[in-house]
């Protein structure tokens, strides 16, 4: 999955943002939350958070690892996303969104519009 189409993917999911962070990665967040970050630079690694019990063997997955510095809140890493097929892709980034958005507060969850 391209950058163009992560983008276009992430913005049909209800209040999400994006920003630039640590000067080269593309992070979408809801409620002030990441949920998937994209390097824009080569080689460009997609980071996303997925359920605790998956963790383990979507990390050992080929062209998977744990996600650097986020690996503890059990976040993975696309090696190449490029190679990703668009649906499984989609899966993924829809998944860490719920996760994350489950986490938010429900005053948050509200203001938002996602209750």
């Amino acid at each position: 999955m391209d950058i163009d189409t992560l983008r276009k993917f992430c913005h049909t999911l209800p209040a999400v943002t994006e920003d630039i962070k640590w000067d080269h990665d593309l992070c979408f967040s809801v409620g002030g939350k990441m949920f998937c970050v994209i390097g824009l630079e080569p080689p460009s690694r997609m980071s996303f958070k997925v359920p605790d019990e998956e963790f383990e063997e979507l990390s050992t997955r080929d062209g998977f690892i744990p996600a650097p510095y986020m690996a503890r809140a059990k976040w993975v890493s696309s090696e190449h996303p490029g190679r990703l097929k668009k649906k499984d892709s989609e899966q993924f980034i829809a998944r860490s969104y719920e996760l994350v958005k489950s986490k938010l507060t429900k005053k948050v969850r509200r203001e938002l519009g996602l209750d």
